[in-house]
């Protein structure tokens, strides 16, 4: 799978930009602010529908417009698509595969497949669980695209469910159980199925990293991942394996909180209160991981995605955005050996002699967001 062309219209700082790419490795080359992260964020958006920069839509609509178009020829198994999203912050989003509308923007997942490892991926090991979760989340909707759905329809469960406990709560009334036991039925279902992808993936990705972490730097200790679940004690990669098991346990830990939720107003147990752990040298990275380290198994993690990916039959989009600078010289060899057999690989650097000389291939220069290639 590659990109062969993209079109950004007013999107982010471009009010037009048009680009040719090819497979193997291309490196977008420019200052800080020239708009080479723009770029590859826009690919990114195309696949998870989502940005690895910042949390909502209207950042990436050029200022002064009212929408932004992101389109792109896409190869996949010989056969050429053309993918295009109109994004209206505040609005809904259209979607079309070779000009064709789709009912929904989510039915174009699966469409194209990327991993992007940027800067802002230190915050898996330092930030907040949510981050993490979202990660597991992403990585799950493009291996199975229609969880898409499932995970929409949880979250929007999630929403009505605090909404009727916040209710209860502010007003001390006598509570309707049954409209509660209803909510619950949909909180078990739904978030059993989010439960068993999660936990699923964890688990393949647990080699997979081991692996990518020990590539990386070799001196550094195993790497691992674990599971922390809000709805049982101890790892539930050890207690759980069908959907019918979470779903038994998740119920349980339902109605053992419930007369807590009805006095704080809010859903305390379920999906959206677990978390990834990284683990390194058998300590949680977070507070534990130097800053190589942390870079070192946030990179092993983006890789470990990558192989699993691949595995499902096609190569993603590899995106390595403003990596190279950060990493030490033997990182740096080692990560381009890793990537160099990577059908499609973009690049961005701020100078061109951050990046290895095994990474050769197609070179962007950009300048007053104007892109020059050279030959």
């Amino acid at each position: 799978m590659f990109v062969t062309a993209l079109e950004l219209v007013d999107f982010r700082s471009y009010a037009l930009l048009q680009i040719d790419l090819e497979p193997g490795v291309s490196v977008l080359v420019g200052r800080n602010g020239q708009g080479k992260t723009n770029i590859v964020e826009a690919i990114g958006y195309l696949a998870t529908l989502g940005s690895h920069r910042v949390a909502s839509d209207q950042p990436l609509v050029r200022h002064g417009t009212e929408r932004a178009v992101v389109r792109a020829g896409v190869e996949r198994l010989g056969r050429r698509l053309l993918l295009e999203i109109e994004i209206v912050p505040g609005k809904s989003n259209r979607a079309r595969i070779n000009k064709s509308p789709l009912p929904r923007p989510r039915e174009l997942l699966g469409a194209l497949r990327a991993v992007v490892f940027a800067p802002e991926d230190l915050g898996l090991v330092r930030g907040d669980p949510d981050a993490r979760r979202n990660f597991l989340d992403e990585l799950m909707v493009q291996r199975t695209p229609r969880l898409a759905g499932v995970k929409a329809d949880y979250d929007r469960m999630l929403k009505q469910r605090n909404a009727l406990l916040k209710s209860a709560a502010a007003t001390r009334r006598t509570f309707d159980a049954t409209t509660l036991a209803v909510w619950n039925d949909h909180l078990v279902r739904l978030g059993s199925e989010v439960l068993e992808a999660r936990m699923s993936l964890v688990s393949e990705l647990g080699a997979p990293v081991q692996k990518a972490y020990a590539d990386l730097a070799p001196t550094g200790g195993d790497a691992g991942l674990d599971y922390k679940a809000s709805w049982c004690e101890g790892s539930p990669l050890e207690r759980f394996v069908t959907r019918d098991e979470i779903s038994h346990e998740l119920r349980l830990a339902v109605e053992r909180v419930e007369r807590d939720e009805l006095h704080r107003g809010v859903t305390l147990t379920g999906p959206h209160r677990d978390d990834l752990l990284l683990i390194l040298g058998g300590h949680p990275a977070k507070g534990y991981a130097s800053h190589g380290e942390s870079w070192s198994i946030v990179l092993a993690l983006r890789l470990a995605s990558f192989e699993l990916l691949r595995a499902d039959g096609d190569d993603p989009v590899l995106i390595l955005d403003d990596v190279f600078a950060e990493l030490d010289s033997t990182r740096r060899d080692r990560l381009a050996d890793m990537v160099g057999d990577a059908e499609q690989v973009l690049v961005t650097a701020a100078v061109a002699e951050d990046i290895p000389g095994t990474l050769s291939g197609s070179r962007y220069v950009l300048e007053a967001e104007q892109v020059r290639r050279e030959r």
